[in-house]
């Protein structure tokens, strides 16, 4: 799995998005989306449906859907 090491805090919130490659050579878009500190901590990971040809192009998937979702929330 690839975790990109730029967190994005958006008020509450940190979004890690992050690929991770299939056995087909496509990868997966996931994000990681924090909430909360020490034992009331909370931490969603979501995957995405579609696949794609690239990390980067999983990567910026995944970060424009974490960031869409903590500004809903």
């Amino acid at each position: 799995m690839h975790n990109n090491k730029n967190n994005i805090e958006l008020g509450r919130f940190v979004i890690c998005p992050m690929s991770q490659a299939r056995d087909d050579g496509a990868f997966d878009a996931l994000v990681s989306i924090r909430s909360g500190r020490g034992m009331a901590s909370v931490d969603r990971v979501m995957r995405f449906i579609p696949t794609f040809s690239s990390t980067h192009a999983a990567l910026r998937y995944a970060r424009k859907h974490g960031l869409a979702w903590a500004r809903c929330h």
